[in-house]
């Protein structure tokens, strides 16, 4: 891993989203002795998917970063993501948002694909009023390396979050993150952009 590299990219990606756009470095595959690198490069927020490799990371690195959990999250690892993130993207279940004293987004599944988590669409509203903590919305839309084919699924979250009265939009990974930032994002999740160098 190259700082300078990753720092070139980082910066393009921040500049062309501009400062209402939190730009979260999906580190997913970045080992615990390489998230240096990333500070380095000046990477600000970073999203972990997995609770144990997180806890590792932070161990080293603590206040180095941001902390973004970007996983699918069981509710007995919540005290833990509680504990060192900022945030959480993917929310979905009563007994996890209750276990979170952080802000979290609730994640909807717009495709329909029981692959996908998510609530649904006619679930926001009663999640909403029993979780006041929740403070956006995140989705993943079906996978294509065509990123206009997500704008569907990313236009109805924005229009989902506007209903609700909700600010954060949590949509666009590396494949379809200029398109989430055209529908509303106000937070995108890259990795393989940034890293494949």
């Amino acid at each position: 891993m190259n700082a300078a590299t990753i720092a070139e990219a980082y910066e393009a990606i921040c500049t062309e989203v501009g400062p209402a756009v939190t730009v979260v470095a999906a580190t997913k595959y970045v080992a615990p002795e390489h998230m240096g690198v990333l500070a380095a490069a000046g990477i600000v927020v970073v999203g972990e998917n997995r609770v144990q490799d997180m806890q590792r990371k932070h161990e080293l690195h603590g206040d180095r970063f941001r902390w973004h959990f970007i996983g699918a999250l069981q509710s007995n690892k919540a005290r833990i993501v509680d504990s060192i993130c900022e945030l959480v993207h993917a929310v979905e279940t009563d007994s996890t948002a209750r276990r979170l004293t952080i802000p979290a987004l609730l994640e909807v599944n717009l495709s329909g694909e029981t692959s996908k988590s998510g609530v649904e669409e006619t679930e926001i509203e009663g999640f909403l009023e029993r979780h006041p903590g929740i403070c956006g919305l995140m989705t993943m839309p079906p996978f294509s390396e065509d990123g206009e084919a997500s704008r569907p699924t990313f236009r109805r979250l924005a229009e989902l979050a506007r209903q609700h009265g909700l600010a954060q939009l949590s949509m666009g990974t590396s494949q379809d993150w200029r398109v989430g930032v055209e529908e509303g994002a106000t937070l995108i999740r890259v990795g393989s952009t940034l890293f494949r160098s």
